[in-house]
């Protein structure tokens, strides 16, 4: 079984490593719902107690499907999502935090879980047009009908960080965070630690650059969303193929595969690190979990931070528009 870490200092706990399910209904090629319910009970067998999704995954089908694959488990698990779009006919039109859309949200999230309450609620992106004062506020009143348990941000930069904390504390922040995408370790990880904020990283391997399995933008299918990512792209993508070189050799050494190595190093960085690898095949996630038992050294953690400081990678990690809504 997995060990458990805490998140934030109000008592939200959860597996060491939990599960990102957006990749099951978006983004990486053509879903299977019967393999992605299979991944997910395999999950809770291996002892991840943590689930993550949104309401704009889909738009909406992943929360139904991870509302579908929970149901007889509630008491087991922790449920995450995520709210913070203008969603029209299944289109996402834009950002919306105002307090009564937030309501609506929930109350959307609520019914296609199939739960009467969301563990851990975070704010997707940050709304520019709505104070985070008047948002975080309208959380905590969710938190103290009983409809939510604890609250989050997602991709918010330190500033913002510590005026939501001011008015409710934040229990946990989700942002991009790896090997292969440092940016946090300035200015966002000492404000988590200072506020004691836990942190949740998604894409913990650098969307496939880590593993070995990063293809180039063109031979990704239409339907995978890296094909806009500069990263992916021309000489970039050789770049940073280089760049990962280290990651497979130290992998190869240890009898181990290169995602548990990107994973392992995330779990060594802070035991308020939670990351969660997305995947909606079974044999990818006891892959991963393998992760949380890997113990590297001090000098094999120095030697990964030195061939891979922030800034490496070669090209920027969304397209411009999605970088347009990353508050820093």
């Amino acid at each position: 079984m997995l060990p458990s870490r805490k998140l934030g200092s109000q008592g939200l706990e959860v597996s060491a490593l939990g599960l990102g399910c957006m990749g099951m209904s978006q983004s990486y090629g053509i879903p299977n719902d019967e393999e992605s319910i299979a991944t997910i009970h395999r999950a809770i067998d291996l002892g991840v107690t943590f689930f993550d999704t949104a309401e704009s995954y889909g738009p909406f089908v992943n929360e139904e499907l991870v509302g579908r694959a929970l149901k007889g488990h509630r008491d087991r698990v922790v449920i995450a999502t995520k709210f913070g779009w203008r969603i029209e006919n299944g289109k996402i039109l834009g950002l919306n935090s105002r307090p009564e859309h937030i309501r609506q949200a929930v109350e959307g999230s609520l019914r296609r879980l199939g739960t009467e309450y969301i563990d851990l609620l975070y704010q997707h992106r940050v709304d520019p047009a709505v104070p985070i004062e008047e948002v975080v506020g309208s959380m905590a009143d969710l938190v103290r009908e009983g409809k939510v348990r604890y609250l989050g941000l997602s991709e918010a930069g330190d500033k913002t960080i510590r005026r939501a904390h001011a008015v409710h504390p934040i229990s946990a922040l989700q942002s991009e965070y790896s090997l292969w995408e440092r940016e946090l370790e300035l200015r966002i990880i000492p404000t988590l630690r200072e506020l004691g904020i836990g942190l949740v990283p998604f894409s913990p391997l650098g969307k496939g650059f880590l593993t070995g399995t990063a293809k180039r933008a063109e031979e990704l299918p239409e339907t995978d969303f890296r094909r806009g990512i500069p990263r992916f792209a021309g000489a970039n993508y050789e770049t940073n193929m280089r760049a990962a070189a280290v990651v497979h050799e130290l992998a190869a050494e240890k009898g181990v595969t290169p995602g548990q190595v990107a994973l392992a190093w995330l779990l060594h960085k802070g035991d308020e690190i939670v990351p969660i690898p997305g995947t909606k095949r079974r044999t990818y996630l006891e892959e991963n979990l393998g992760a949380a038992t890997l113990a590297l050294t001090a000098a094999e953690i120095a030697t990964l931070d030195a061939a891979l400081p922030p800034g490496t990678v070669a090209g920027a990690r969304y397209p411009e528009h999605h970088l347009a809504l990353i508050d820093r």
